[in-house]
């Protein structure tokens, strides 16, 4: 009987590293109280830096299947538009 997070194996199988399925899951834990993130935020969050968000986006965006993830902006930031 397998003692790895639900979250863990999910990942896996889809591909993701930790630092990708925490992102991925932070996103999907926020969306239904916001829609646009902050990639400086979402670091500051996770304990990330915004590089390694950005640079971990591609790859959360395509494993993504019960939240659109849309790049929206650029001000001061990359900032990213999440909805359900």
């Amino acid at each position: 009987m397998s003692t790895a997070h639900p979250d863990a194996v999910a990942a896996e199988s889809a591909g993701l590293s930790a630092k990708q399925a925490r992102i991925l899951r932070y996103l999907r834990e926020n969306a239904s109280d916001r829609t646009y993130f902050k990639s400086r935020l979402i670091a500051n969050d996770l304990d990330l830096s915004a590089k390694e968000v950005g640079a971990n986006m591609s790859a959360v965006v395509d494993a993504a299947t019960d939240i659109d993830v849309e790049k929206w902006g650029y001000s001061s930031g990359t900032t990213w538009m999440v909805t359900t």
